[in-house]
């Protein structure tokens, strides 16, 4: 699932309508203010999300993120030393705490220290248990900066109704990166782009009557 010169064109159109759509959503969110007045690292604040967000929504990341922020501290060395339940107590909103508290000081132990994001080798995360291809990817683009795609239930669905096409987690990073200029700044701006429309719009119940891009998907569902 290489592509070719028309998926190109077609990627780079859709990307100018999300956009103009969207605009900027500098992803990842990180509280700079924060991390600035306790001399911590924003790289820690992506990683640790990271784990967090899996099988959740954001806004209950967001509230784990605060408790951190308010109840301890948000970086990797805190979840390093902190005490399991009472780290299982500060990120409860996110659920599947009990796993999630495991995952969180796995990382916290590999990223020992931070810098290690810069040139670590994708197949040396997918070792850390919890880790899995989109985690990994996360990490690698928003906390080190590196020219990988990340691929989510929402770019795939996307895919699927705006290209007609299906594909596994890395025949679909494969195509985006075969097709996108190496670009790790429009990677972010991409990928945070095609959630944003996943979550207002192409939902697994596409509200395609409000969409405003429905008039270029493939199977837009008829307004009643």
């Amino acid at each position: 699932m290489q592509g070719g010169k028309k998926y190109t064109v077609k990627l780079k159109e859709l990307y100018k309508l999300l956009f103009e759509l969207y605009g900027p959503q500098g992803w990842w969110p990180v509280d700079r203010e924060y991390h600035s007045s306790m001399g911590t690292d924003p790289r820690e604040e992506v990683i640790i999300g990271a784990i967090l967000t899996q099988n959740t929504s954001w806004k209950n990341v967001e509230k784990a993120l605060e408790n951190l922020k308010r109840q301890g501290e948000l970086s990797l060395k805190f979840l390093r030393e902190v005490e399991e339940n009472r780290l299982k107590e500060l990120i409860k909103p996110v659920g599947f705490y009990n796993l999630k508290v495991l995952r969180l000081k796995s990382v916290a132990s590999f990223f020992d220290p931070v810098d290690k994001v810069e040139d670590v080798e994708r197949g040396e995360l997918l070792e850390i248990k919890g880790v899995g291809e989109e985690t990994a990817d996360a990490i690698l683009l928003y906390a080190g900066n590196r020219l990988t795609f990340v691929i989510d239930k929402y770019t795939m669905r996307f895919m699927n109704r705006f290209l007609g096409i299906e594909g596994s987690y890395k025949e679909l990073k494969n195509f985006f990166e075969a097709n996108l200029p190496p670009d790790v700044e429009l990677y972010k701006e991409f990928h945070a782009l095609l959630d944003e429309q996943g979550k207002r719009f192409c939902r697994s119940t596409p509200l395609c009557g409000e969409c405003p891009l429905k008039t270029f998907c493939l199977n837009a569902v008829p307004s009643s």
